[in-house]
């Protein structure tokens, strides 16, 4: 199994060349990294072409990763009915390089490209309708990029005086308090584990 998507994934590159960047089998699945500027005709090859025949769109996310250049990954999943295979594809891209939609080859791509937009915030260029799907008018920020708070940054409650729904800033009800993280509990004799520093240093006390 692995094999053949192996050769699946050598195919396509050689069809379309410069245009993936890798392509790696895990958990019986093929992944794809393909260039932004290429996303569109390997997209549509691999929907058109007799050998791969993924007709079906299933999913589009993204993954944030702070700390590397560019920032995000974009993740499409497709599935061949035909040959009951599944295929990831991939594209990097950074907080200002939009990536090219894929609503005129999926329709369905429409509200996963919208909710994508919503959550971390990468545009789709060539989307028929880009607006935010889940949050509210007028949100501010992106609730699924790693450095959102967890509290995000305003809160909703109905308000009894006004009798309407209103936002206000996240008030914390409690002093902010910074933890160590060391457990107090004593680990293994043999090694020690992450967070019983604390436990030798209470040892070396007594």
């Amino acid at each position: 199994m692995d094999s053949a998507l192996q050769d699946l994934g050598n195919m396509v590159a050689a069809a379309l060349p410069g245009a993936i960047r890798a392509s790696v089998v895990a958990f019986g699945e093929l992944t794809l990294e393909v260039e932004a500027s290429r996303l569109i005709e390997t997209v549509r090859h691999l929907r058109d072409d007799a050998d791969c025949r993924f007709v079906s769109f299933i999913d589009l996310t993204a993954v944030d990763y702070p700390t590397r250049s560019p920032r995000f990954d974009v993740v499409t999943h497709l599935l061949s009915p035909h040959f009951n295979r599944r295929i990831r594809v991939k594209v990097a891209t950074a907080e200002d390089e939009p990536v090219p939609s894929l609503t005129a080859l999926y329709p369905a791509a429409n509200w996963y490209e919208r909710e994508t937009y919503d959550l971390f915030g990468i545009v789709f260029s060539g989307h028929p309708d880009l607006r935010r799907i889940l949050t509210d008018y007028g949100f501010g920020g992106h609730p699924l990029r790693k450095d959102f708070p967890m509290t995000g940054y305003v809160e909703v409650r109905y308000d009894d005086a006004q009798k309407r729904v209103v936002n206000e800033p996240v008030r914390l009800r409690q002093e902010f308090r910074s933890f160590d993280f060391l457990s107090p509990w004593e680990g293994p004799v043999d090694y020690q584990l992450p967070g019983d520093e604390k436990a030798s240093q209470d040892e070396d006390k007594g």
